[in-house]
C-alpha cells in the first residue's frame, strides 16, 4: 500500500468512528538520515489489526504497527523513535535494517 491522501485518512476516521471502532493514525513527524518515506507518511492500524498507507515497510513498519496496537489498548497517544540500523554486532544474515536514519512517530488514538 503506497502514500495515503489526507481524504484518504479522514475517510477512514470517519467510517471507523461511524462503526464504533478504534483507529490508530501514525505520522512521521522527523525524520534525519536516509529513511524509507519521509516526513507526513501515515499508517492506519485498526483495532482488529488491519493496517492501511505505509510508514516504510519492514521491520519498523512492524515496530510501528505493534507501538500503534499499544497505544490502541492503552487509549492514549504516544511518540515513539526508531532507529532504522541494526546493532553493532547483529551477523549480516540477520540483517534487517540497512537504512540507517532515524524517524520520530506521532501515533493518535481515535475512538
Amino acid at each position: 500500500m503506497g502514500m495515503l491522501t489526507q481524504n484518504e485518512v479522514y475517510d477512514e476516521i470517519t467510517r471507523a468512528q461511524r462503526d464504533g471502532r478504534k483507529l490508530a493514525v501514525a505520522t512521521i513527524i522527523t525524520t534525519s538520515g536516509s529513511t524509507p518515506q519521509r516526513t507526513g507518511a501515515k499508517l492506519l492500524v485498526f483495532d482488529d489489526g488491519r493496517m492501511l498507507g505505509t510508514v516504510g515497510g519492514g521491520c519498523v513498519e512492524a515496530d510501528v504497527w505493534a507501538e500503534a496496537k499499544t497505544a490502541l489498548d492503552e487509549a492514549r497517544p504516544r511518540v515513539c523513535r526508531f532507529t532504522l540500523r541494526d546493532a553493532p554486532d547483529a551477523p549480516p544474515d540477520e540483517e534487517g535494517m540497512i537504512c540507517g536514519g532515524e524517524m520520530e512517530v506521532l501515533i493518535e488514538v481515535w475512538k
